[in-house]
């Protein structure tokens, strides 16, 4: 197995039982920083998808079908998105005519993805359930791929989180990631952190007390993540779960990162 992340990878464009935790902020069995993510989510959904893709200058969307393509689940593919939140990336994997399990902890992000669902055609297609990552309730190798977005920085075990997702991937299933990233280069890090220290707390406080606290949130949160967690060290979890020829894509200056894998037929 190998997985290099070189610099010129970068894009430069602009039945197992569930956790009894699920769905429940108040619960003693989550940690502060799961009951942390629970709380931050709760005022976002309704205007979730505009304002990820402004406050990311566009970049969040094509990151997202970056992370579906990297996939590339054939049509009819059973696959799993964890963290779906407000089901983008559901959506986009049903419109490549898969057939999908949406799962996330927050009950209102799911209302919100719900209701995305039930206007469109792609409905049909895509469950949606509340569950947590660490304890999916699906039995082993149920999926043929699956996906997750921004997940990791809010578990408290990312390895052990990451070997349950391969768990109920099928031998030879592919796995793909987006996450937030810290750019590797001295200009740009120089700008994310201005950004993120200042530009993203202020934008999000122009919509509401909410987006001002997750503005203020991401950056500490990313930095944070990546100083206990250095992303050769997360492409080494994925290698240690089982997932083989992982790979690694920077995007917008490494502000975004996808990554992808597939589960080893052994």
């Amino acid at each position: 197995m190998s997985a290099n992340i070189p610099s010129d990878l970068e894009d430069r464009g602009s039945p197992r039982p569930a956790s009894p935790a699920h769905g429940s902020p108040s619960s003693p069995a989550q940690s502060q920083l799961k009951r942390q993510a629970i709380q931050l989510f709760r005022g976002l959904p309704a205007h979730y998808d505009l304002l990820a893709s402004a406050l990311s200058f566009g970049q969040d969307p094509r990151w997202r079908r970056t992370l579906v393509a990297a996939v590339a689940p054939a049509p009819q593919a059973r696959v799993l998105d964890v963290a779906t939140g407000t089901g983008l990336v559901a959506a986009e994997l049903a419109r490549r005519g898969c057939s999908v399990v949406g799962v996330d902890q927050s009950s209102e992000m799911l209302s919100a993805a719900r209701e995305r669902f039930a206007r469109i055609d792609d409905r049909g297609s895509v469950e949606l359930i509340e569950a947590e990552a660490e304890a999916l309730p699906f039995a082993d190798a149920s999926f043929d791929a699956l996906t997750f977005t921004y997940l990791l920085r809010y578990v408290d075990d990312p390895f052990a989180t990451v070997r349950e997702l391969v768990r109920v991937v099928r031998p030879g299933g592919r796995v793909g990631s987006l996450e937030f990233g810290v750019p590797p280069r001295l200009a740009p890090r120089a700008a994310w952190r201005l950004y993120t220290r200042i530009g993203l707390p202020l934008a999000g406080g122009l919509v509401s007390r909410d987006w001002r606290e997750v503005g203020a949130f991401l950056g500490p949160s990313i930095r944070g993540f990546y100083a206990r967690h250095p992303l050769e060290q997360i492409v080494a979890y994925w290698q240690r779960a089982g997932l083989e020829n992982v790979q690694v894509r920077r995007m917008s200056l490494g502000g975004g990162v996808v990554m992808s894998g597939q589960r080893s037929a052994g």
